[in-house]
């Protein structure tokens, strides 16, 4: 039987972004994951310019760059990926009125514990929803 997933990240990956999380703790790191048809492909780590632990914002030049070079390498954005250091895995009220893209995936890291807390919501006029995440080898 299949498993009804809205997200398939590779282990490695997952790794990856909690690592980028870590390193940029105390505050909000932040990317984007690309992909097709919601297998994530690989990871873009971002800069924070907020350098804030209640909020992110990507590099507008960075963004740029990552939207041009997932062009070239037919990728579409899965996922947009941020750390919530000290709070949970859910979206706060300034990500939901900031969630500009629609069609992508949020994912919300939580540092809150121990073991990092990995999900993902869709974020679509103000309502949130969870979606699913599979971790595959």
């Amino acid at each position: 039987m299949k498993t009804k997933a809205d997200l398939f990240l590779p282990k490695n990956l997952e790794e990856e972004i909690i690592s980028h999380c870590k390193e940029i703790y105390p505050y909000e790191a932040c990317g984007i994951l690309a992909g097709k048809d919601g297998i994530v492909q690989k990871v873009f780590k971002m800069t924070n310019i907020d350098k804030s632990n209640v909020s992110y914002m990507m590099d507008p030049g960075e963004q740029f760059a990552v939207m041009k070079e997932m062009r070239k390498e037919v990728l579409e954005m899965t996922a947009i990926y941020h750390s919530h250091p000290h709070t949970d895995a859910y979206p706060s009220l300034k990500d939901i009125n900031l969630a500009f893209y629609e069609d992508s995936l949020y994912v919300i890291v939580s540092l809150i514990q121990e073991e990092p807390v990995i999900r993902a919501f869709t974020i679509k006029e103000g309502i949130v929803e969870e979606s699913k995440i599979l971790i595959i080898a």
